[in-house]
């Protein structure tokens, strides 16, 4: 028997997305908004609420996209160079961004870090009588935060509607992490191919404190296994 095989897939990613739907829409309703409308600025404690929330929910979401995705074969359309005079324009704030469909990589500033070298012989540095040197435009100041105490909630409005239309079209979805694969493929010595990061998911905690956690890691497990070679 092959239990890849025979699993219930199709089942496995409604049950789940269900329940990513009831925590969808319990986020718009910690936000006070119905799904289409937008928050400019929000209290800093429901921002990191909501954050502590959609951090894992986008995770569960991605890994629901490598399930929907297994067994799909896209044809590539070749790219054609832009026409002459003509050029991209952004859609602006206005336009849903698309759902991210790979994950952020981990950073690791301390390897990054490379050890100064000095040559042999030090530079030669000349210093400049302060008259003779030109005057260097300063960055303009920060302005100050406002003083409502408020923090802007448009970023995460964007994301939330972003995993919200991602859910309500998987396939779609699916069939888009299907070509972005194919073209990852395609490009050489990229090093990571993968729309999973290595080792946790982004959201994961050791200690589950929300409904959000088990489902990230349902979700996780089923897409590691779907993405397994199949050896049978």
């Amino acid at each position: 028997m092959n239990w890849k095989r025979d699993f219930n897939w199709a089942g496995a990613v409604e049950l789940n997305r269900e329940a990513l739907n009831r925590i969808v829409a319990a986020l718009f309703a910690m936000l006070g908004l119905d799904g289409t409308d937008k928050v400019s600025r929000i209290p800093p404690k429901l921002h990191r609420a909501v954050l502590q929330v959609l951090r894992p929910a986008e995770s569960a979401v991605r890994r629901l996209i490598v399930i929907a995705a297994r067994g799909i074969v896209v044809k590539l359309v070749p790219s054609r160079p832009m026409p002459k005079g003509h050029r991209i324009v952004k859609g602006g704030a206005s336009r849903l961004p698309a759902f991210r469909l790979f994950d952020p990589r981990k950073s690791f500033p301390e390897l990054r870090q490379r050890r100064v070298t000095y040559a042999k012989n030090p530079p030669r540095i000349h210093v400049f009588p302060y008259d003779s040197m030109v005057a260097v435009p300063q960055p303009a100041a920060v302005p100050p935060a406002p003083p409502d105490g408020l923090v802007n909630g448009a970023r995460i409005t964007r994301r939330l509607q972003a995993l919200k239309s991602a859910l309500d079209d998987l396939p779609r979805q699916a069939k888009r992490l299907v070509r972005a694969t194919a073209r990852r493929e395609k490009v050489p010595r990229l090093r990571f191919q993968s729309p999973l990061r290595p080792g946790q998911p982004p959201g994961h905690r050791k200690k589950p404190i929300h409904e959000i956690d088990e489902i990230l890691a349902e979700c996780h497990g089923l897409a590691r296994w779907a993405m397994e070679p199949d050896t049978s």
